[in-house]
C-alpha cells in the first residue's frame, strides 16, 4: 500500500480537496436516515409536532397545567408563552436546544395534566392521580412512549387553540422533504466532484508511471534489456500500471470514504439510543471472518496471476514476431498448443479466483440481510415495550448498513490492494534498476574530432557468464581507412562493435576515441561521433524522410537524397508515388529486407559522423548492389573512420585493415593479401567463398 500511496504524493493538494468533499458527502449520507426517522416518527405518527410544549394553548388550559407544576416548573412554563389573544397563548421559545430542555423538564407535569383532563380515559374507577403514583407509572413506561404521550397532549392543546393540524403536518413533511432533497443534491455534487478529481489523480499517476518506466528503460544498457524481457516490460508498462491507476481511483473514492462513513455511522448509532451496537459488532466480525477465509484461499493465485500474464505475452510476442518462420516450418499446430498451454494456465488461475470471489457477494448479502432481520426482531420487542420508535428503528437499520458497507469496502480494497501491490513491486523493480552503464559525473570533452578508435587489450564478459566473450582485443582504427572484422558465426564480431557506443562496458582494458576513454565521455558526446548501422535494420513508423533524418533532424533534402543515392536506395524511393514522403509502417514491415538495410545505411550517412560502424549491414544486398554501395561510400567517408563487420570476403577485400576473430580473440590482423599468407583461419574463410582464381592462388595452394 505504501508503494501505491507514494505515487499520490505529487497530488496531495487534490487529495485534500477530495477528503473535504468526502466529508461533505458523508455528512449528507449520514443525515438522510435521521430525516427519514423524523418524517416517520414526527411527520407521520406525531402529525408534524416534535415537542411536548404546545405551539398554541388556550388561556384556561395554560392555567390548569400550572396546577400540576412546581414553582420552578411553573416559572419555566410562564416564560415560554405570551398572550396572542385574550383566550390563546403562543409559544415564544423557538430554539431547538431550549425546546428539548423544556421537554425534559415539563414532560411529567404535562402528562399528569393530560391524564386528569381525560386524554387517556383514566378518570373513571377512582384512578389515583397523585404525583407519586404518576411518577411510578411514567417510570414503568419507556422514554419514547412518554414522548409520544406528551406530544399527544400538545396536539390536543394545539387543536383546542384553533390550529389546523393537517396544515401543520403537511408543512412539516414538505420542510423535511425539502431538506432531504437538498442534502441529496449536495451529496450528489460532492460524489461527482470526488469521482472527477479521483479520476484525474489516477490518470496522472498512470501518465507519470508510464513516463518514468519508459525513461528508465530507454536508459537501460543491453545487460538490463537482457534481464527484463521485452514482453515483461510491455506488461509492466501497460497492465501493471493500469492496475495501479484503477486501484488509486478506487482508493480515493472508497478507502478514504469507508472510515469516515464508518466512524460517523457509529456516532449516529450511539445517538439513536437503540442500544443494539452488539448487532453491528457481530455483523462486522462475520464479514471480516468470511473475507479472511476467502482471501486465504485466493491470495496465492492473485500473486501468481501477473507472472502468468507475462508468460502469455511472451508466447504471443514470439509467435507473432516469428509468424513467417512458423508457417515455413509448418509449426502452426505446435505453436497453437504452446499458446493454448499459456492461455489455459492463466484461464485456470482466473477461473479459480473468480469462482472463489463469487462467494463474496452472496455471503455479504447474507450477512447484511441477516443483520437487518436481527435488528427488526430486537426492535419489535422494544417498540412493543415503548422504548423505541419505528423511525428510530429505520434509522438504526440504515446506519447499521452504512457501517457494514464501510467495512465491506475496506475488505474489498484488501482484495484489490495485494494484486496492485504486486504490480507496484514489478514497476518499482524497473524504476529501481540502475543501468550498469552510467554517464560519468564529470564528463570530458573531445579536444579533437578525428575519429581515431583504439582498443587497448580489451576483454569482455556477459553478465553471469563464466567465460569472456572477447579476450585481449588490441587494435587502432584510423580516419580515412577501413577496418574490417571477419570471423565465424558467434566469434564475437557484433559484441566487439557494440562496445564502441557503450551498449556494453568492457570488463578489462579500455576503448578510446581520439585518445579519450569512452567511459569519460557523456553519451551524447560519444554517440554523436558514431553512425551505427545494426545487424538487423530497424525503421520507425513515419516517412522515409523522417527515418533518414533520425540521426540528424536538421538534414536538408539534398543531404538525405545524397545519402539515399550512396546507399543505393534512391531508385526504389523514386519509384514510390510519394517519394521521400512515402509512409513507413511500424518496424519497416512495408519494405523488403534489402530496402530496409539500405535505408538504415542511408540514415547513418545522413548523420555525417566521424566514425561509421557497419555491423554486417550488407548481408541482405546482392553482390552488384554491395559493390556499387561500397564504391559510392568510399568517396563519401574518405575522411572518416569506417569499421565494417562482414561475413563475405568480397565486402572487405580492399579494407586497409582486416581483423580476424576466432573464439573471441584476434588471430589475424592485416590486409587481404597478407592474411591469405599468414592467417590460416582467414584462408579457410576465403577459400569457402571465393575460387582460387579470385583469390589469386595457385591450384596447388588451394
Amino acid at each position: 500500500m505504501v508503494k501505491i500511496f507514494k505515487n499520490m504524493i505529487p497530488y496531495w493538494r487534490t487529495m485534500i480537496i477530495i477528503l473535504l468533499l468526502l466529508m461533505v458527502q458523508a455528512f449528507c449520507d449520514l443525515s438522510l436516515p435521521q430525516y427519514t426517522s423524523d418524517i416517520i416518527d414526527v411527520g407521520i405518527i406525531n402529525g408534524g409536532i416534535s415537542h411536548v410544549l404546545p405551539e398554541k394553548i388556550t388561556k384556561e388550559e395554560f392555567e390548569n397545567a400550572k396546577g400540576f407544576m412546581s414553582e420552578e416548573e411553573a416559572a419555566l412554563w410562564e416564560d415560554s408563552y405570551e398572550p396572542e389573544t385574550d383566550a390563546v397563548y403562543a409559544r415564544i421559545v423557538q430554539e431547538e436546544e431550549k425546546l428539548e430542555q423544556l421537554d425534559d423538564e415539563l414532560l411529567r407535569p404535562l402528562l399528569m395534566r393530560y391524564y386528569v383532563s381525560g386524554g387517556q380515559n383514566m378518570e373513571d374507577g377512582g384512578f389515583d392521580i397523585s404525583k407519586e403514583n404518576m411518577e411510578k407509572i411514567t417510570d414503568s413506561i419507556g422514554d419514547q412512549m412518554l414522548m409520544s404521550m406528551g406530544i399527544a397532549y400538545a396536539k390536543s392543546c394545539d387543536k383546542a387553540a384553533g390550529m389546523d393540524l393537517d396544515e401543520v403536518q403537511t408543512r412539516y413533511l414538505w420542510k423535511s422533504g425539502g431538506k432531504m432533497f437538498l442534502m441529496a443534491l449536495l451529496m450528489l455534487a460532492a460524489s461527482v466532484g470526488v469521482g472527477f478529481l479521483a479520476s484525474r489523480v489516477g490518470a496522472g499517476i498512470g501518465k507519470n508511471l508510464r513516463g518514468a518506466v519508459f525513461q528508465r528503460v530507454v536508459q537501460f544498457s543491453n545487460s538490463e534489456m537482457d534481464r527484463f524481457s521485452t514482453a515483461s516490460l510491455i506488461t509492466r508498462s501497460t497492465n501493471d500500471i493500469q492496475q495501479i491507476q484503477m486501484v488509486s481511483v478506487i482508493m480515493l473514492r472508497m478507502l478514504l470514504y469507508a472510515p469516515i462513513i464508518g466512524i460517523g455511522g457509529i456516532y449516529k448509532v450511539m445517538k439513536t439510543g437503540a442500544n443494539m451496537s452488539w448487532i453491528i459488532a457481530l455483523a462486522v466480525i462475520a464479514i471480516m471472518g468470511f473475507v479472511s477465509l476467502l482471501m486465504s484461499v485466493a491470495m496465492p493465485k492473485f500473486k501468481s496471476m501477473q507472472k502468468l500474464v507475462d508468460a502469455l505475452n511472451l508466447v504471443s510476442r514470439e509467435i507473432l514476431t516469428g509468424l513467417s518462420v512458423i508457417r515455413a516450418f509448418r509449426r502452426e499446430d505446435k505453436e497453437e498448443e504452446r499458446f493454448d498451454a499459456a492461455n489455459r494456465n492463466l484461464m485456470k488461475t482466473q477461473l479459480f479466483t473468480n469462482r472463489v470471489m463469487t462467494f463474496m457477494s452472496p455471503g455479504m448479502m447474507l450477512v447484511m440481510y441477516g443483520t437487518t432481520l436481527l435488528i427488526v426482531w430486537v426492535s419489535a420487542h422494544r417498540i412493543d415495550a415503548g422504548t423505541l420508535q419505528v423511525g428510530a428503528m429505520t434509522a438504526f437499520i440504515t446506519y447499521a448498513m452504512q457501517i457494514v458497507m464501510s467495512f465491506l469496502m475496506l475488505t474489498m480494497m484488501s482484495i484489490m490492494l495485494p494484486r496492485a501491490g504486486v504490480a507496484a513491486e514489478r514497476i518499482d523493480e524497473v524504476l529501481n534498476t540502475e543501468s550498469s552503464i552510467l554517464e560519468p559525473e564529470h564528463p570530458r570533452k573531445l579536444n579533437a574530432h578525428k575519429g581515431v578508435v583504439s582498443f587497448s587489450h580489451v576483454s569482455f564478459r556477459y553478465p553471469n557468464a563464466k567465460e569472456n566473450a572477447l579476450e585481449d582485443i588490441d587494435f587502432i582504427a584510423e580516419p580515412g581507412k577501413v577496418t574490417a572484422v571477419i570471423g565465424s558465426t558467434g566469434c564475437g564480431k557484433s559484441t566487439m562493435v557494440n562496445l564502441i557506443p557503450r551498449f556494453y562496458d568492457v570488463t578489462e582494458g579500455c576503448i578510446s576515441i581520439d585518445g579519450e576513454d569512452i567511459r569519460n565521455l557523456s553519451f551524447k558526446e560519444l554517440r554523436d561521433e558514431i553512425g551505427f548501422v545494426p545487424q538487423k535494420g530497424v525503421l520507425f513508423s513515419g516517412t522515409i524522410a523522417s527515418n533518414l533524418r533520425f540521426g540528424n533532424s536538421s538534414a536538408s533534402d539534398a543531404l538525405i537524397q545524397e545519402a539515399a543515392e550512396i546507399a543505393q536506395a534512391a531508385d526504389f524511393i523514386q519509384e514510390k508515388k510519394e517519394g521521400y514522403e512515402s509512409a513507413i509502417a511500424q518496424g519497416g514491415s512495408n519494405v523488403s529486407g534489402g530496402q530496409k538495410q539500405r535505408l538504415a545505411i542511408a540514415r547513418a550517412i545522413a548523420k555525417q559522423p566521424g566514425i561509421y560502424i557497419f555491423d554486417d549491414s550488407f548481408s541482405a544486398l546482392d553482390m552488384k548492389t554491395d559493390a556499387k554501395l561500397r564504391k559510392a561510400l568510399e568517396q563519401k567517408v574518405k575522411n572518416s573512420t569506417v569499421i565494417i563487420v562482414a561475413q563475405r570476403i568480397s565486402t572487405i577485400l580492399h579494407a586497409d585493415q582486416i581483423l580476424v576473430l576466432d573464439e573471441g580473440r584476434i588471430v589475424g590482423k592485416g590486409t587481404h593479401e597478407n592474411l591469405l599468407k599468414e592467417c590460416d583461419v582467414y584462408l579457410q574463410i576465403a577459400k569457402s567463398q571465393l575460387s582460387a582464381k579470385e583469390l589469386g592462388l595457385e591450384e596447388g595452394e588451394v
